[in-house]
């Protein structure tokens, strides 16, 4: 019995699709699309929207710095402005505020990078690069620079001192730590520092 209630539903079916179908002009595929009640430019935001690979990074700027932005839509990081005027003693190291926290969505980490160009034109760097902003910390992004020159540099306020790189991690919820006898061997082993070559 229930397989005969199935196959009337079955029939039913291809009966009001048949009734659909009656009068569509199936050779005009946008005509179509629209007498089937679709919307094709919602269907367009909708795929392009739900397919984009951009992701959003809520921020707020407690300083009077510019807004952090990507210089060229190429770039991997945005700059990171220092909030203060400070300097850095020779050889030493220093705390930069940058005013910025951030909303980092789960999976991602900011990984805080030099910028070239402070390296080479004044030899600042960020003493632990990369550091890592985890997507569980919300306080204010600081930046420790190292000075490696002899003489004390002076930080401007709005100074561009680091660059942030939003970037894809597996983070502590995606991995078991587990303790094992021994790591199973492969091919490089432990061949480490200069084992390829110079």
């Amino acid at each position: 019995m229930k397989d005969i209630n199935e196959l009337k539903s079955g029939l039913d079916m291809i009966k009001n699709l048949e009734k659909i179908m009656t009068g569509l002009e199936i050779d005009n595929p946008e005509k179509f699309i629209g007498d089937m009640g679709i919307n094709l430019d919602e269907m367009d935001e909708y795929f392009e929207n739900s397919m984009s690979p951009k992701r959003v990074l809520n921020y707020t700027n407690d300083s009077d710095n510019k807004e952090p932005e990507y210089a060229y839509e190429s770039d991997s990081g945005f700059d990171l402005r220092s909030s203060e005027e400070l300097w850095v003693q020779a050889n030493d190291r220093l705390l930069v505020p940058t005013g910025l926290r951030f909303d980092i969505p789960d999976g991602y980490e900011i990984q805080v990078r030099s910028k070239s160009g402070l390296a080479l034109k004044q030899g600042l760097f960020v003493l632990n690069s990369p550091g890592t902003v985890d997507s569980g910390y919300q306080g204010e992004v600081k930046v420790i620079i190292f000075n490696t020159t002899n003489e004390r540099i002076k930080i401007e306020k709005g100074q561009k001192i680091a660059q942030a790189v939003l970037c894809p991690v597996v983070n502590g919820k995606w991995v078991d730590l587990v303790k094992v006898e021994e790591i199973k061997e492969k091919d490089r082993n432990s061949n480490g520092f200069g084992s390829t070559g110079l």
